[in-house]
């Protein structure tokens, strides 16, 4: 009797370890899946240098490529020449309210933008002379009007021919919609970008921006 159930318990045992090695090798099989999934990932296109043709690359290579180098890729630079100008409307725009805005908030929005947007302005000129590139637009940049959210030449127009409540409306309007196209330039950098730095400074207008349209919009 003691020998059938020692024999017993030694089966039990052989089938539970066996068990045990079958189920640590599906838990590997299925950690080496997600990691093979993961390394996979969507396809990323890669902007050239000017001239030069986008690539696609996967995202296991976009994420060691960024790793090992993050150059300027021309999707960087373009972004860099553009916000400059696109920054550089918004603070003429905000030169318009001291003498103009009948509501103090909106005096005290324009300095926070001001505030906020000349040192990036600076930030990003340094950037272009550091990487030796020109601050003057080419034939790869997009022109003035391809730009979103920029003001056109009729409606800062009429916002220099506003007053009181009339400008603070429109102000807010053109605004509002300026800093929704800088959120939609620094999105599409962060995407076709390579240079960190660059993303940083995309970051930090995506926060800054954000925070103030949820400001204006409150405001209207």
């Amino acid at each position: 009797m003691l020998f059938r159930r020692a024999s017993r318990v030694s089966v039990v045992a052989t089938g539970l370890t066996a068990l045990a090695v079958l189920g640590l090798a599906g838990c590997d099989s299925d950690t080496d899946d997600a990691k093979s999934a993961a390394a996979k990932g969507p396809s990323v296109i890669a902007p050239g240098e000017p001239g030069q043709p986008n690539r696609t690359l996967s995202a296991a290579e976009a994420a060691e490529q960024r790793a090992e180098d993050d150059s300027p890729n021309s999707a960087d630079v373009s972004y860099t020449r553009m916000m400059i100008e696109h920054h550089s409307q918004a603070l003429e725009m905000t030169e318009l309210v001291p003498d103009r805005a009948e509501s103090p908030k909106i005096v005290k929005l324009a300095e926070r933008i001001a505030a906020a947007q000349q040192p990036e302005i600076k930030a990003m000129e340094g950037w272009l002379t550091t990487h030796k590139k020109t601050k003057k637009a080419d034939e790869h940049d997009h022109d003035h009007a391809a730009m979103p959210g920029m003001a056109t030449p009729a409606q800062l127009k009429n916002l220099r021919a506003a007053e009181g409540k009339a400008f603070d409306q429109l102000f807010l309007t053109l605004m509002i919609t300026h800093h929704e196209g800088a959120i939609t330039m620094a999105t599409d950098v962060k995407a076709q970008g390579n240079n960190i730095q660059i993303e940083e400074m995309a970051d930090d207008v995506v926060a800054q921006q954000t925070s103030e349209i949820t400001r204006m919009r409150d405001l209207l």
